[in-house]
């Protein structure tokens, strides 16, 4: 997929990883290339689809897939599985306000360059996994308007894509503008056979489960009142049961009561993208440029997932006692005022409809800027402005005023004057309340007294970034090798955020807030940052025996933060050319990020993961872990999604420092004389991580607090008298070291031109040797996670090879090509004990091995060089072949990983571009 064409002119020019101008177009940044002509072809609508393929791309990633915990509309990339944050985004070498490269209009791209290399020194924080740079049409003469449409085999999940592109090109200057729409259809999780169904393991068997939280209820009695309906302890109501309800409605509750919520998730999340963008360029004087990028892009996206469920206990609040429809005669949940817990109730409101988040998000990047010569030497010298503003509203569908629900479902009896069931007690009724019937949710009163206590809480993030930066490089003087060159500049940024959400919406210091299930947080905070950086190319050698060329890089990077205090990252970069035709290269770089402004300031917030209870079958040992959870053997978690409580740093009390590290590559790339259009190369990476800023897992705290009752993840962990979980906190701390090791390798071939017209191949593959995580390097009985090979909820796929093949065709107007992704065998669990990982809820761990998949893209195309048009065909998932079954222990979204496996199956689509 990477380009492999050579250079054609001597022009110095700047390659991504570094600030210097080289003429060389192999240096010791492995560099990956995508050009506008694979762009074309990969029949891809969006960035971020293109990029997400590449091998080096692991872990968890958001996309058009990803409903619950998305819906936004963005993709963004995790190179080498470090995670988004750990992956700087550029445009022209300037830092994207907003990290959903979707949001970046494809027709103003001329290529995207894919550093897989720690480059803090050069670019800064955030730069530990890699850099995507984004490189912009900055010449185009005429007018270009392309559309293409899409369908899968399914008939459904329809896209469009139109955009206008013109430009012209002067002696002075230059323009480019466009205009983009793109729309994507929603697909409901039910239209696919592997995600109608909520799947669970359990005891290595599926089963076809969903989630406690049904219309009919389950509920948790004291035994000697289950006991007269002969149930041991939890109990459902009948079917068909109308009005006000008995012991005689109810039966023993069973696996076939749980709720079956998949299918109504979304399988592709609906989205809506317009953009306008401008380029340009003028020269001043012979000497002096004046250039402006801006684009603008508005998104419309939502996600849906199942009607609101409520946990009396989870949700803290209490179905009483006195309640008039309450035949039990006991409390239910939790007392907010005196804190005691009682029995569980759990239920979900499918009368009020989906539970659904409609986004819109709005991203305005604008970079004017000077940029010139000084005089007639080789320097030159760039100075430019960088203003990026983010603007997301959301509106969150199908909740519940907090307040009115426990008013509703609290104390009520019957008024003997007026006949009707009222809030309160006999002699002290409640005024301008409506009592519920929680026990039948489809009973029409109920239905009605529900949907006057419906809210749609909404919610406002606006993100703003303003950098200024300068920077001038050029040669120092001469060396018997070469010029020694030096790229040096400074920078000043300062990012702020604000949000604003309804009152009722926003929690409290414990999480808390006057919506039932829809917690948001206001996030307000800002900081500033400045940094100075210099990087000199040294050339030791040229032209000698064994040494056509040695070369040193080293670099290093000055970055003061107003929240994180000052860091200095410097790297060493090595090449060495024995041969005309062998270059041998390695970098050593620290690397460093800063804690960012979510990690800063979020207040505490909701979280609903999917978690494996290690004291499932507990029988004693680990009080801190297990407090209140019976030592018979006889418990097992209710619902493999607990609740959660995220927060930032402050909201928890704590100081981040920036995460530090190192970062090594060391490659070789050949290009044998002998066979002309073949080019080899292999590069060995590491990065070492420390101190990483991380809102810990929910799963992490169960583990680590099990393995070590001292350790500090134990008081995150609340349990309910009965054992169960109440809520894990999972707070924005410093805690943990991450290390990674891998290979990457590139096989490329260009045939020659023969009557049958010109191939050219290329294999890129990627192996994952290590992708370690230790929670807790302070503590010695901390457990370190083994991600390689494996698909964790926390840090997501990691097969041991990835790659990606393609076949290009050309034959005069004829063209077309091939390409395999590839992603190889991975497993859910570990059959090592202290791992806790388990594909399902059993001890000892099952595991859940995930066989190796091909997925086949097909694309040919024309040119009508009489119209000016030229038509392209193709189809992708060639084979349809459907994803993987990793089941609801274990995953968020339809059974499977949405941010790896293909969820729609073979798809059509057709494009059309006329240029004039």
């Amino acid at each position: 997929m990477p380009s492999t064409d050579k250079a054609r002119t001597l022009e110095g020019v700047t390659v991504t990883g570094s600030r210097i101008r080289r003429v060389d177009v192999e240096t010791a940044n492995p560099v990956v290339t995508v050009d506008r002509t694979q762009i074309a072809a990969s029949g891809k609508a969006t960035l971020g689809d293109i990029v997400q393929e590449l091998p080096s791309i692991a872990g968890n990633a958001t996309n058009a897939n990803t409903n619950n915990g998305g819906g936004t509309g963005a993709a963004t990339i995790s190179l080498r599985g470090m995670g988004d944050k750990r992956t700087l985004i550029l445009v022209n070498g300037v830092r994207l306000a907003y990290n959903d490269v979707n949001s970046i209009p494809a027709n103003m791209i001329d290529r995207v360059e894919v550093l897989s290399d720690g480059a803090s020194a050069i670019y800064g924080s955030d730069a530990i996994g890699g850099v995507v740079n984004f490189i912009l049409r900055d010449k185009f003469d005429g007018v270009q308007l392309s559309g293409d449409f899409g369908e899968s085999s399914h008939s459904d999940g329809f896209r469009r894509h139109v955009s206008l592109t013109a430009g012209h090109t002067g002696q002075r200057g230059s323009i480019v503008a466009g205009i983009d729409h793109q729309s994507l259809d929603a697909v409901s999780a039910s239209a696919r056979a592997f995600s109608h169904d909520a799947l669970n393991l359990s005891n290595g068997q599926v089963i076809v489960s969903g989630s406690s939280a049904t219309p009919a209820g389950s509920i948790t009695l004291p035994r000697s009142v289950a006991g007269r309906i002969g149930c041991g302890s939890r109990v459902s109501l009948n079917p068909g049961v109308g009005g006000t309800t008995s012991l005689n409605d109810y039966h023993c509750y069973t696996n076939a009561d749980t709720y079956n919520y998949q299918g109504d998730n979304i399988l592709q999340t609906p989205q809506q993208r317009d953009s306008v963008f401008v380029l340009g360029k003028y020269k001043l004087t012979d000497a002096v440029e004046a250039y402006a990028n801006l684009y603008y892009t508005k998104t419309e996206s939502d996600s849906q997932i199942a009607p609101v469920p409520v946990f009396a206990n989870g949700d803290n609040f209490m179905v009483s006692a006195r309640s008039y429809y309450n035949p039990f005669g006991v409390n239910f949940g939790t007392d907010r005022v005196t804190g005691d817990s009682y029995g569980d109730f759990n239920t979900r409101f499918t009368t009020l409809g989906y539970r659904t988040y409609t986004y819109k998000t709005y991203n305005l990047q604008f970079t004017p800027g000077l940029r010139g010569n000084f005089g007639d030497s080789s320097w030159q010298w760039d100075a430019n402005l960088n203003y990026g503003k983010v603007r997301q509203k959301s509106v969150n569908n199908g909740f519940l005023d907090y307040a009115a629900l426990q008013q509703g479902v609290g104390p009520s009896f019957l008024d003997g004057n007026t006949g009707k069931v009222t809030c309160g007690t006999p002699g002290n009724p409640i005024a301008n309340c409506t009592p519920i019937n929680i026990f039948n949710v489809n009973d029409p009163t109920t239905i009605a007294a529900l949907r006057n206590i419906q809210r749609n809480p909404t919610a406002t993030n606006d993100y703003i970034v303003k950098q200024f930066e300068a920077n001038a490089n050029g040669n120092l003087f001469a060396l018997p090798a070469g010029e020694v060159s030096l790229a040096t500049g400074v920078s000043y940024r300062k990012e702020s955020t604000t949000s604003w959400a309804d009152p009722l919406a926003v929690g409290d210091a414990n999480g808390l807030c006057g919506v039932v299930e829809f917690c948001t947080t206001v996030l307000s905070g800002s900081f500033n940052v400045k940094e100075a950086y210099a990087e000199a190319l040294l050339p030791l050698l040229a032209d000698k025996p064994w040494a056509q060329a040695l070369n040193i890089t080293i670099g290093s990077r000055y970055s003061d933060y107003s929240t994180a205090g000052s860091n200095t990252s410097s790297k060493l970069a090595l090449e060495w050319r024995p041969i005309q035709n062998l270059l041998l290269r390695g970098t050593v770089s620290q690397v460093f990020r800063a804690p960012n402004i979510n990690e800063l300031y979020s207040g505490i917030a909701n979280d609903t993961p999917t978690v494996n209870d290690p004291c499932n079958f507990y029988t004693g040992g680990h009080a801190s872990a297990c407090a209140n959870v019976p030592t018979d053997g006889s418990y097992q978690q209710a619902n493999p999604q607990i609740a959660a409580k995220t927060s930032g740093a402050v909201a928890a009390g704590s100081q981040l420092k920036p995460e530090q590290g190192k970062s090594f590559d060391y490659g070789v790339v050949y290009d044998p004389q002998w066979l002309p259009g073949l080019s080899l190369s292999a590069d060995l990476w590491r990065i070492n991580l420390n101190d990483t800023i991380t809102a810990i897992s929910a799963q992490t705290v169960l583990n680590q607090c099990y393995a070590n009752a001292g350790s500090p993840f134990c008081g995150f962990i609340h349990r309910f008298d009965t054992g169960n979980i109440n809520y894990v906190a999972e707070p924005t701390v410093n805690l943990g070291a991450l290390s990674t090791k891998g290979v990457d390798g590139t096989v490329a071939y260009r045939f020659d031109e023969t009557r049958f017209g010109r191939f050219a191949a290329r294999l890129d593959a990627t192996y994952v040797a290590r992708y370690d995580v230790n929670p807790d390097p302070a503590d010695p009985t901390a457990v370190t996670i083994h991600n390689a090979g494996k698909y964790t909820y926390a840090y997501g796929n990691f097969p041991r090879w990835r790659g990606l093949a393609t076949l290009n065709w050309t034959h005069g107007p004829w063209s077309a090509s091939w390409r395999i992704r590839y992603i190889g065998r991975t497993q859910v669990g570990s059959e090592d004990a202290e791992q806790q990982l388990s594909a399902d809820l059993s001890i000892p761990a099952v595991v859940r091995k995930v066989g190796a998949y091909a997925y086949h893209n097909v694309q040919a195309g024309y040119d009508i060089a009489a119209w000016h048009t030229r038509l392209d065909l193709g189809i992708d998932n060639l084979g349809d072949k459907q994803p993987p079954l990793l089941y609801q222990n274990n995953v968020t979204n339809s059974n499977t990983d949405v941010a790896t496996y293909d969820v729609m199956g073979r798809y059509y689509w057709l494009r059309a571009t006329l240029t004039f």
